[in-house]
């Protein structure tokens, strides 16, 4: 377990090294965007409030045990959850109540001492507090404002409130997805959480590289639904070019490729529960590799699927008897069996797969470990971008609700201890 020294604040190493965010961002489309941050060096310094918890720090993501996703637990410690440690690791914690004047008046004091300030709260909240982008330069005037939410802070839709699922229907993407002649299938329950905070963390940093020529701070407004859109492009020009319909009897295309006319290319069933394996043959040499593989079965000598043409055309029975063959073996044996005979094949691992088996993940370092006061030794996904010269510092798990209040007030700050004490006891801390 950590102790209580190995946990203290320290002086941060990285690109970033220097940088100090008051980070007001809650869920995951925020707080992923400055875990990117924190990562590199910044001093990240989550501000959160013990009467409103994050939701991460509710939902019960807990280390050997097994529940629903989105299930609350009625009862969270709001140490224990792993989403929330996952999202904020290399962070500093404090807690404000803003809902009180003496609490807007010590965030304030935070902001001047901060470069960076980020939020992802539903349009309206920050100024409520008074904490407008005039406001936040009055207190510090090179302040990069990072504001992030689903529609944008201007326009009609502009207070409109959205998590990952709305943002994908709004735009677009939802409608694009699943099977051909079937109902739109979604991206997963918040795809769009996601993919907008990495949108968030590239703003933010081209923000400070600005800053770093012009000596001029800004503010940084991201709407996730716009991120939703560039994800649309090639579906778009199809349309636009093409005056195809992006719902119909052939589309959307599910797992099958059109161009160049690949098949079989789809994702079949194999044994066990829930496994499955990707395989794509996209000439007549692939077939002949993938027939080999398949023991000569008969249904291969059907006529139907003598060419590449003829294999495309006649699609869903190709795939029904592949289907057939794929369901009584392992994916794993699968896919070395017919990458082996120069087949593309791949089988779709689940998190097993991705933290225990996958040489090419262990060979990369893509998962490290870091210790918990409550949790426990717990597993993160590291950064996908290794650099020559660069190294992540990964210092810390998540904060415990509060932990650095003394060190980021006092030290930050100049508070003196009598006057925390009291703040805290009046629950403003």
């Amino acid at each position: 377990m950590s102790t209580p020294l190995d946990r203290r604040p320290r002086k941060r190493r990285g690109p970033l090294a220097g940088l100090v965010v008051a980070d007001f961002c809650w869920m995951g489309v925020g707080s992923v965007a400055t875990r990117l941050l924190a990562d590199f060096g910044a001093d990240v310094i989550k501000i959160e409030d013990r009467s409103r918890l994050d939701m991460p720090r509710r939902l019960p993501f807990y280390k050997g045990e097994v529940r629903t996703y989105g299930e609350e637990d009625p009862n969270p410690d709001p140490d224990k959850g792993g989403l929330f440690n996952n999202y904020n690791r290399n962070k500093l914690g404090v807690t404000i109540n803003m809902r009180t004047e003496r609490g807007r008046r010590i965030a304030e004091r935070l902001i001047s001492q901060a470069s960076v300030v980020t939020e992802n709260f539903a349009p309206g909240v920050m100024e409520r507090w008074g904490l407008t982008y005039e406001r936040l330069r009055e207190l510090r005037p090179d302040v990069i404002y990072g504001r992030m939410s689903g529609y944008g802070h201007e326009g009609p839709h502009s207070e409109y409130r959205s998590y990952g699922p709305v943002i994908q229907a709004v735009s677009g993407l939802t409608h694009i997805s699943g099977l051909p002649g079937r109902e739109p299938s979604g991206w997963g329950f918040s795809h769009m959480d996601n993919q907008a905070a990495y949108y968030n963390s590239a703003a933010l940093l081209m923000a400070v590289l600005q800053r770093e020529i012009t000596g001029q701070g800004t503010e940084v407004d991201v709407s996730a639904v716009e991120v939703g859109i560039n994800l649309l492009g090639p579906v778009m020009l199809d349309v636009a070019v093409n005056s195809r319909s992006t719902r119909g009897a052939d589309f959307p295309t599910g797992n099958r490729l059109e161009h160049p006319q690949a098949a079989p290319h789809g994702v079949y069933p194999a044994a066990g529960e829930d496994r499955w394996v990707a395989i794509a043959v996209f000439d007549d040499a692939d077939w002949k590799a993938l027939v080999t593989e398949l023991d000569a079965a008969e249904w291969a000598a059907d006529p139907r699927f003598a060419t590449q043409a003829g294999r495309f055309a006649h699609q869903d029975a190709l795939d029904e008897h592949l289907s057939a063959w794929t369901r009584e073996r392992d994916p794993h044996k699968i896919m070395h069996r017919l990458q082996a005979a120069g087949v593309a094949a791949a089988a779709v691992q689940h998190a097993g797969d991705l933290n225990e088996r996958d040489p090419q993940l262990a060979h990369r370092g893509t998962f490290f470990e870091l210790d918990h006061p409550v949790i426990g030794e717990a597993r993160f996904e590291g950064s996908p971008v290794l650099f020559s010269g660069i190294e992540p510092d990964h210092w810390r798990s998540a904060p415990l609700l509060g932990e650095d209040n003394e060190y980021v007030f006092t030290t930050l700050l100049g508070m003196p201890q009598e006057e925390i004490a009291e703040l805290t006891r009046e629950g403003i801390l």
